[in-house]
């Protein structure tokens, strides 16, 4: 069974990324840790051994280009329209090519390489795999099914996310497998999550001190 990964992200641009988290620490300083947080998801993903995908805007930024080319990874555009809009295309496309996808985002740095693996394995044996968010949302979807009009009007960031995905999985019978809760990186009181490892992004520091 061919288990795909897309990871759905913005450039990490100043003013483009990370917005929540650059009410606090600038536009500056949010863009580095959007970076950093994105080399990592990146070099997590590849290292899963699954045909890796970046779902971007802007695609013709220079600096998505040639992140996606260091990691060896597919580079496609998003489509128009809110978020459940780009995850209804983008789930229709991967499924096209394979059994199954897993969609993440850049911001979470608690999806290691086990934990991918292990969404990927659990997929196999069940229709829709999930990591919740801290915050009420997930941190990864995985599916097998591309069912119309699943994402529509979903109530994105907020806290109703999670439970009105698991009902609708509920409503159309399909065999679920959830994994432990894991931290997004949206805000400044998120920044107690980044491992404790990484170096700071100097702009992150120059703000926060």
């Amino acid at each position: 069974m061919k288990i795909a990964l897309a990871i759905v992200a913005k450039a990490p641009l100043p003013g483009l990324a990370k917005t929540r988290l650059a009410r606090t620490v600038g536009d500056e300083a949010a863009a580095a840790v959007a970076e950093q947080l994105l080399r990592h998801t990146l070099q997590t993903a590849v290292s899963t051994g699954l045909t890796v995908t970046l779902y971007g805007t802007p695609t013709q930024h220079p600096l998505l280009r040639e992140l996606t080319e260091q990691a060896g990874v597919h580079l496609r555009d998003q489509v128009e329209g809110d978020l459940g809009d780009r995850l209804a295309v983008l789930v229709k496309q991967e499924l096209c090519q394979h059994d199954g996808v897993l969609v993440i985002g850049s911001d979470c740095p608690a999806l290691t390489s086990e934990r991918l693996q292990l969404a990927a394995q659990q997929l196999r044996h069940h229709d829709a795999v999930i990591y919740p968010a801290l915050d009420g949302g997930y941190t990864l979807m995985g599916l097998k099914h591309c069912q119309p009009g699943f994402f529509h009007e979903m109530p994105w960031s907020t806290a109703e996310v999670l439970p009105v995905t698991l009902g609708r999985m509920q409503r159309l019978g399909w065999k679920v497998w959830q994994g432990p809760a894991l931290a997004d990186i949206d805000s400044y009181e998120d920044l107690i999550y980044l491992p404790q490892d990484w170096p700071r992004p100097r702009a992150l520091v120059e703000q926060t001190g």
